[in-house]
């Protein structure tokens, strides 16, 4: 599949803890599932795969429970598929779903299956993807929100990761009209808070260290209200203790931000660990973060050759090379880098440390001292290509303009 094709799809929750069990009759049913099963979003779930089709499932499940999911592939006619799933059902028990495939795309089938509870039905052939779709609806239904977790990083300390995250948030949210949460995840060190002019007394900290009380109530109090549509739960950027993570510590946090958050973008400090590399390989959008020289180019491969075999059924991470063009400073250039790293970078943002200082210093974005400045623009589409959004409010803005100014005309005269 194409990274396009999966960039278009929409979020999809991690399928939680469960038994499935597919009954598949074609061998190309059996392949799609089973790939599904080592996708990122199912490691949670315990997935077996037999032949036989519906005729096994009932016979599997004579004299045993059953588990949280059945699958099962039927080629049979309507009417004698009914029959058979009315005895699966005397054996199912009262919380386990079931999801049928078949070659008929047929509504009235749907509607007859549906009517007998049945989950859902998917027609064949189907690809991995499409099958992580439907148990994934399956399990998220309840939650109107299924946001998507966008993670940032650098390949290098220093490399301005946090800046491009920060300002990225900002355009999701302002230029792009969504709700947009950001995790600043340095703990020890993380600038969230400065660049956005906020001194909250908690964030994440607390989010974090509080796993048995964490619910959406809390995240919701611990968010800080930045302008518009933005969020943030800022690091405690204090030295008071250290901050030692295991590799699940921040999968709660992740899950209630996912289902309340439409946009969630991770800002990842530098550095390889398992719950940075987890956090990594499990967000819907990567972002690498990576300056012009030999250290990041053998990091972004590196860092590349990783999340490309975790993440086999999502687009690949985007390549942001950031302060280039430093004065008198030796380079690898840009056409050179994406050479050897076999990556194109999605965007190149040169070395302007007047503005980039000045934003930092007063707290403030790029897009508020400089709105229709190049590197705005950049960020914008870094924005964009992360998010997967239109431009809506900026489209709305334009529609206005000749009414404004024609407004405008008329007070001067």
């Amino acid at each position: 599949m194409k990274p396009d094709s999966v960039i278009a799809r929409p979020p999809m929750a991690p399928v939680p803890r469960i038994t499935a069990e597919a009954f598949c009759e074609s061998a190309q049913t059996a392949r799609a599932i089973e790939a599904a099963a080592r996708d990122r979003r199912m490691e949670r779930a315990h997935v077996s795969v037999h032949m036989g089709g519906l005729a096994a499932a009932l016979e599997a499940f004579c004299d045993t429970p059953t588990p949280n999911l059945i699958i099962i592939e039927s080629g049979a006619s309507r009417q004698e598929l009914i029959v058979q799933l009315e005895k699966l059902a005397e054996l199912c028990d009262s919380d386990t779903k079931v999801v049928i495939s078949g070659e008929m795309n047929d509504i009235l089938l749907y509607r007859e299956l549906i009517a007998r509870g049945v989950s859902e039905y998917l027609v064949t052939p189907f690809g991995p993807l499409d099958f992580l779709a439907a148990v994934s609806g399956l399990y998220s239904g309840e939650h109107s929100t299924i946001g998507k977790i966008i993670a940032v990083t650098g390949a290098k300390g220093g490399t301005g990761a946090s800046t491009i995250a920060h300002n990225t948030a900002h355009f999701i949210a302002h230029d792009f009209d969504t709700h947009t949460a950001i995790a600043d995840l340095d703990l020890g060190f993380g600038t969230a808070g400065l660049d956005y002019n906020k001194d909250p007394l908690q964030g994440v900290a607390e989010a974090v260290f509080a796993p048995d009380r964490i619910d959406e109530n809390l995240v919701d109090r611990l968010l800080t209200k930045c302008a518009g549509k933005l969020s943030l739960l800022p690091a405690p950027a204090t030295l008071e203790r250290t901050y030692d993570f295991t590799e699940a510590a921040f999968d709660p946090l992740i899950d209630i931000l996912r289902t309340t958050t439409p946009c969630v973008l991770l800002d990842i400090p530098h550095g390889w660990c398992a719950w940075s590399r987890r956090l990594l390989v499990n967000a819907d959008a990567v972002a690498i973060v990576a300056e012009p020289d030999l250290a990041n180019l053998r990091n972004v491969k590196n860092m590349f050759d990783v999340l490309r075999s975790a993440r086999v059924n999502d687009a690949q991470p985007l390549l942001i090379m950031n302060r280039t063009g430093v004065p008198k400073r030796p380079e690898i250039s840009v056409g050179d880098f994406a050479k050897a790293a076999g990556v194109t970078p999605a965007a190149v943002i040169p070395f302007e440390p007047k503005l980039f200082g000045a934003a930092a210093n007063n707290g403030e974005m790029i897009a508020e001292l400089e709105p229709r400045g190049k590197t705005a623009e950049l960020l914008k589409e870094i924005a964009q290509k992360l998010s997967g959004s239109n431009n809506l409010r900026k489209a709305k803005r334009n529609l206005l303009d000749p009414l404004i100014g024609r407004l405008r005309g008329m007070k001067a005269s």
